[in-house]
């Protein structure tokens, strides 16, 4: 910026010297001319001079056509003696005037230039809170607003530092890296956490230092209202200290932002937790309260003097109740193991028809009694892990048999394609209500008419999805018309005949 405003300043004084030699040649050529309309013209090319560029042009060019003045128009003519003391008045009056209207241009200009680059410091400084206000990722906010910074404000070197329990966190912004010692960084930071005092001259409030090899760097507080919280150094730069103090003011306020979004987040987390707690307890009261009161009901009457068929039969009650708890807890454990990320793969080559039949030995306790139409692929195997597909299909197929009328028929049909598994379930019940198709994974979500029909923990279809998603597969629900709802999983894995492993 400097470099193209000597570069103009430089230009403006050939061209306004250029303009009094030839006005001089000009009027000269003119027959008869007065002092008079001389000094107005050369005076105009003075006003253009100071108008156009900075004052000392100005003062050069008044100087130059006061010369000028002299030398070609006021006699003797060719010398610059002056033998009338009138044309002395006249030439002294010519320069003040001159040198006063070249400084009233320039205090024009300056005060032009100053509400310029306030305008412009306005703007940025804009649109570095807005940048600060887009910045919702709260892991690299600080290393995002120290680039935004440096973009903003054209910094080639900026960096924010903020104390930590060991040394010191420096988020560097810039193309240059600031290399700061601690000592340097902690004397700066104690200085500004004195009284605090605001120049009005500067626009700036005190405690600010300036470092590094050359004194080049400038180190100006953070401030969260009156307290020193960090130091925000910026390299080499035409930006006066009040730009970067009212810079630094913005990144003190986006950093105390950062710090609330992190706040935020541990808060809803916690929450979220909490209400996870809460709603698994409120889920899991009525499906643990049922088969223990079952379970103890019949361990009660295996007590007495039962006939042995009777016996048999509360015993098989027993047992019944008690694959369902060992099903729950499973499912507990299950969703644990998906919270964690530490679900393992054990890819081994499987048919279609052997994931099937896993499945419903899975859910045998809820398929009793019910109609199943399979229509499962026994000719080709996939390479995937059979135990996390048949545990994923087996809640598909206990969801199915809670909803589907006793007397309609649930069918299952499996094939693997050239992608890998897919297994379809369709169930004869309601249907799925479309407002709800996008909640239907969601851990202990459970519809309305699901709520109305049929108890549960809502956990079956969250495994399910979670654990294909370790998988690499995936779930999706759609209704069938006049065949109520549809789920199937896909997947993928490679695929051989059966011949092949036999």
């Amino acid at each position: 910026m400097i470099r193209l405003t000597s570069t103009r300043d430089l230009f403006v004084l050939l061209i306004s010297l250029a303009a009094v030699a030839g006005l001089t040649a000009a009027l000269r050529a003119l027959p008869d001319v007065s002092a008079t309309t001389v000094a107005l013209a050369l005076l105009l090319v003075v006003l253009g001079a100071a108008t156009l560029a900075r004052l000392r042009i100005a003062i050069v060019t008044s100087i130059v056509a006061m010369l000028a003045f002299n030398f070609f128009f006021l006699p003797p003519v060719g010398t610059f003696t002056i033998a009338d003391p009138q044309n002395w008045i006249a030439l002294f009056a010519f320069l003040v005037v001159a040198v006063i209207s070249s400084n009233l241009s320039a205090s024009a200009q300056n005060r032009a230039r100053e509400a310029i680059a306030r305008r412009n410091e306005l703007a940025r400084l804009f649109d570095l809170t807005r940048d600060v206000l887009l910045t919702t990722e709260t892991a690299s906010a600080l290393d995002a607003l120290a680039r935004h910074v440096a973009r903003r404000f054209e910094l080639s070197s900026v960096a924010i530092c903020l104390p930590a329990d060991h040394g010191w966190r420096v988020h560097q912004g810039g193309a240059n890296e600031i290399a700061l010692d601690t000592a340097t960084l902690n004397d700066a930071l104690a200085r500004a956490r004195g009284t605090l005092e605001f120049d009005a001259r500067q626009r700036a409030y005190g405690g600010h230092t300036r470092t590094g090899p050359n004194n080049d760097v400038t180190l100006v507080p953070l401030r969260h209202g009156t307290r020193a919280v960090g130091l925000l150094a910026a390299g080499a730069t035409c930006l006066d200290i009040g730009t970067l103090d009212a810079v630094a003011g913005v990144v003190a306020i986006a950093i105390e932002r950062a710090q609330f979004l992190q706040d935020r987040d541990t808060a809803e987390l916690v929450r979220q937790k909490a209400d996870l707690a809460a709603t698994l307890l409120a889920s899991l009261s009525h499906d643990l309260r049922t088969p223990l009161t079952a379970i103890g009901a019949a361990v009660e009457n295996l007590r007495g003097d039962l006939p042995a068929e009777e016996r048999r039969l509360q015993a098989s009650a027993a047992m019944t109740e008690v694959d369902r708890l060992t099903s729950l807890f499973q499912d507990i454990l299950d969703m644990a193991r998906i919270d964690a990320a530490a679900i393992r793969v054990d890819r081994q080559w499987v048919a279609a028809a052997d994931v099937v039949d896993a499945a419903m030995a899975n859910a045998r306790h809820a398929l009793e009694g019910r109609d199943m139409r399979v229509d499962a692929d026994a000719d080709l195997e996939v390479e995937i892990d059979p135990r996390l597909a048949s545990v994923a299909l087996s809640h598909l197929l206990e969801n199915a048999a809670k909803y589907s009328p006793p007397d309609r028929s649930i069918v299952v049909q499996a094939r693997v394609e050239h992608e890998g598994l897919h297994v379809s379930v369709t169930d004869h019940g309601p249907g799925l209500d479309p407002g709800e198709l996008d909640h239907l994974f969601e851990r202990f979500y459970r519809g309305r008419a699901a709520r109305q029909a049929s108890f549960g923990t809502g956990m079956g279809l969250s495994i399910t999805r979670g654990l294909l998603a370790a998988a690499g597969g995936r779930v999706w629900a759609e209704n069938v018309p006049g065949a109520g709802a549809k789920f199937t999983i896909a997947v993928p894995g490679a695929v051989r005949p059966v011949t092949v492993a036999q």
